[in-house]
């Protein structure tokens, strides 16, 4: 690698290039973030301007992974749906009380174009459903869910 990776002294990760020209306040951005999340990785700075691109995040060595996965962990809250408990209304926008891997929610469903399916090898029986605040909430298996969730589900798709 032509390049290096450090953190300051406030957490932010800072791009150093082979010339020892430093970058502060650099964010990893995944290209494929749900269809190939390991691959394709672009190394951003505070303007937008990509700096170093990662064709595969385990050819990186384990110093240079390690802060770039924390970064994405960070920037990429995505909480997987496990179980959806009830919903307001057949009828959107509609409030849904959903079980996650993170605990209990509530997201509100604008509109049924807020449910994507997903295609690719990582998901491909998934569903994207973004919530009325900007925030994706992840089935990746909707064969997977329980038959009360399914049933609730269908009625969107």
């Amino acid at each position: 690698m032509s390049f290096g990776l450090r953190r300051d002294a406030f957490g932010r990760l800072v791009f150093v290039d082979a010339d020892g020209s430093e970058r502060e306040g650099v964010v990893p951005v995944r290209a494929f973030a749900l269809s190939a999340p390991e691959r394709g990785i672009a190394l951003v700075s505070a303007e937008g301007r990509e700096l170093a691109w990662i064709e595969r995040l385990a050819d990186l060595p384990e110093e240079m992974r390690t802060p770039i996965v924390e970064e994405l962990a960070r920037r990429e809250f995505m909480p997987i749906i496990r179980r959806i408990v009830s919903v307001g209304s057949y009828a959107t926008p509609s409030v849904w009380q959903v079980d996650t891997d993170r605990g209990g929610a509530e997201l509100i469903l604008k509109s049924e174009d807020d449910i994507r399916r997903l295609h690719g090898s990582l998901h491909p029986n998934g569903l994207l459903i973004a919530d009325s605040n900007g925030i994706h909430f992840l089935i990746p298996d909707r064969g997977a869910l329980d038959p009360p969730s399914q049933k609730i589900l269908k009625r969107f798709l």
